[in-house]
């Protein structure tokens, strides 16, 4: 008699879905149907570098997450941000990267002072202020060894001249920073001011050495 009430209980009410698993999984597709040309691999590890962030307690606004992929050339959008609450897509734009990174792919990045390259790993966006290149944010670099000098070097998300188009269709990609993640000048201030005061941004290329070492990647 116990084991037909079991079965009859099993069927009336079936066991609940993960809390965790499946919502992430739910999540990740519904991005992913906005943002068709961003990698499923690099959603994930983006995912899960802003949750790992969160759980450390350096986070502030943990339902937004900005993604640059820096595997793709500066002449394609490679910058996501997105409303994890909301699961919208809020911008997908250009983005330069540094001049001694690379020409129109990038393929070297440094945390050192006066590089003038880009720096891999999770950030958090800092305060927005005024600036040489007008409305400008400031990053931290949380990862040790990797991006951890950007605030001394001064790389901040700013908007750009040399990021749009015509820059382009002139010279086949975008002109270069000093290293600052410039944006298009029209959307920097509605960019920074959705981001700013402690969101995430993830800066991504497949870089075995930070993949295997990052601390908000690790398993």
């Amino acid at each position: 008699m116990r084991k037909i009430l079991v079965f009859v209980m099993t069927l009336l009410c079936p066991a609940a879905p993960s809390l965790y698993a499946a919502p992430k999984a739910d999540l990740s597709e519904a991005l992913l149907s906005q943002a068709p040309a961003l990698k499923p691999e690099v959603l994930n590890y983006a995912l899960k570098a802003n949750a790992s962030a969160e759980k450390q307690g350096v986070v502030k606004r943990g339902n937004v997450l900005t993604i640059v992929d820096f595997s793709l050339p500066s002449s394609q959008k490679r910058l996501w941000t997105f409303d994890l609450t909301t699961r919208h897509l809020l911008f997908h734009e250009y983005v330069a990267h540094g001049k001694n990174s690379g020409e129109n792919r990038t393929v070297s990045f440094s945390n050192g002072q006066e590089s003038l390259m880009s720096s891999l790993g999770v950030y958090l966006t800092d305060v927005p202020y005024i600036g040489k290149n007008g409305y400008s944010m400031r990053l931290v670099g949380l990862e040790k060894g990797y991006n951890d000098n950007v605030y001394t070097r001064a790389v901040v998300m700013h908007g750009a001249w040399y990021v749009s188009e015509d820059m382009i269709r002139t010279y086949g990609r975008l002109g270069r920073s000093y290293g600052c993640p410039a944006v298009r000048q029209e959307i920097a201030t509605p960019l920074i001011d959705t981001i700013k005061n402690g969101s995430v941004l993830f800066a991504y290329y497949p870089q075995q050495d930070w993949l295997e070492h990052s601390q908000y990647l690790r398993s």
